[in-house]
């Protein structure tokens, strides 16, 4: 007699420390990235380190939050890890801090964009244990990996172990973001508050670019957008149209808002009409119960969202991207500040790429154009870092202007952008072009 979902379920559920204790020395671990770290589980395999019951990992994530700061990445544990991040975030910028204090290297940055990276698991990356929180499990013994596909659809189901963390409070998702548990090697339960990330009130600048954008995109266009100050002016500018889809690699409460005020239907996208398609989503509370077994939105893998041939299908595209900072050249810099990875490329490229290859679709970088309270141009003579090349790059704007980059001449090219810098800048940004002979 076969056996139920139900039971099979109850049959694979146990502890935290229980469903930990089967990982490796020296295995190589992976784990839901952002929104989709698992506490329960983490905790439990830092303590393996901790007691020395462990005695060394190899891991890899994306956007560390704080139940990964706590566990694997804790300073009485990192020792034990052969740590790699896919982006650097918060917590990855005091470790940083620290080895250029000590002089010891603690962490790896790899450089990939982001749909890439289901492809490292599916090539590169020999995968022996991936952690993950997953919603309930429905009726057909489906759980949903709900605000986290990215790359999590993939590598758990390349891994050797797959361990998932179960809380109601996870969002259940459609698309392709099932995974059945008859693929599941342990279940644990946590149901505690999901961590809340990706509001942002729109800055006076973001405002001001907001309303240079709106009006390049088109009633029935389908955009992305991220998160941030300026994207969040954007997404407010764009409250009167109508008829918006999306197709966006991160999904946002800015977003959720114009879903809930009827300005996002996706009546009119080129693919998936209707549904509001992402790889990964940032949120409220209310915008995780918002999106919870809503038929209208479907997660996908980042290597299906960010391929830059699915991008480019949809017509009037609008891509919506910020930045550190773009030089005279109209190279982008999204990634770096001074000597040191800040963040990653993330999906930037890919969005950018698809943007400029679609029917009638625009690629935007939008970026205030000073840093650090005023105190430093955001348009420079020349990036510390290209993560957009020169001749991907079309629109850029800023609370001073618009320019279109597309088929401008160098000389062109820095004219404009000095055009959009903030004031107090251009005198020397003017000059260091004639120092070059860029001008």
């Amino acid at each position: 007699m076969a056996t139920s979902c139900a039971d099979l379920y109850m049959a694979k559920m146990t502890t935290a420390e229980k469903a930990v204790a089967g990982v490796p020395d020296g295995a190589t671990v992976s784990l839901g990235m952002a929104i989709g770290q698992p506490p329960a589980l983490l905790a439990a395999l830092a303590n393996r380190l901790r007691s020395n019951d462990l005695k060394q990992i190899r891991l890899y994530y994306k956007i560390a939050m704080e139940p990964l700061a706590k566990s694997l990445l804790a300073e009485d544990v990192i020792e034990k890890v052969d740590a790699h991040s896919f982006f650097v975030g918060g917590p990855d910028h005091e470790i940083i801090k620290r080895q250029v204090k000590t002089g010891k290297k603690l962490l790896s940055f790899v450089p990939v964009n982001f749909s890439q990276i289901p492809r490292l698991f599916e090539e590169i990356i020999a995968l022996d244990t991936f952690i993950v929180t997953v919603s309930p499990m429905d009726g057909g013994g489906f759980l949903s990996l709900g605000t986290n596909n990215d790359f999590a659809s993939t590598a758990a189901r390349r891994c050797k172990r797959l361990i998932v963390e179960v809380n109601r409070n996870m969002p259940r998702v459609f698309g392709q973001s099932q995974i059945h548990v008859s693929e599941v090697a342990a279940i644990v339960e946590n149901h505690v508050p999901l961590i809340e990330a990706g509001v942002a009130e729109p800055s006076p600048e973001g405002r001001a670019i907001g309303a240079l954008v709106a009006p390049m995109v088109p009633n029935g266009a389908t955009i992305q957008l991220g998160i941030g100050k300026i994207p969040s002016g954007v997404a407010m500018a764009l409250e009167n149209h109508s008829d918006l889809g999306i197709h966006t690699e991160l999904f946002s409460p800015a977003m959720a808002e114009l879903v809930r005020k009827g300005v996002i239907t996706g009546a009119r996208k080129t693919l998936h009409p209707g549904k509001h398609v992402f790889t990964v989503a940032f949120g409220t509370t209310e915008s995780y119960a918002f999106m919870n077994d809503n038929s209208a939105f479907e997660s996908y893998a980042s290597s299906y969202v960010n391929d830059i041939r699915v991008i480019a299908q949809h017509d009037d595209f609008i891509s919506v991207n910020t930045a550190i900072e773009i030089d005279l050249y109209g190279q982008v810099n999204a990634e770096f500040i001074g000597e040191h990875e800040y963040s990653g490329s993330g999906g930037q490229f890919d969005f950018v790429k698809g943007a400029s290859l679609a029917k009638r679709g625009k690629s935007i970088i939008a970026i205030q154009s000073t840093a650090r309270k005023g105190t430093v141009s955001s348009i420079v003579p020349k990036v510390a870092m290209v993560t957009d090349l020169r001749m991907d790059v079309e629109w850029v704007v800023t609370e001073h202007g618009a320019v279109n980059l597309r088929g401008k001449s160098t000389k062109e090219r820095a004219l404009a952008l000095i055009g959009i810098a903030d004031p107090a800048f251009r005198d020397e940004l003017m000059s260091a072009a004639r120092k070059v002979t860029l001008i």
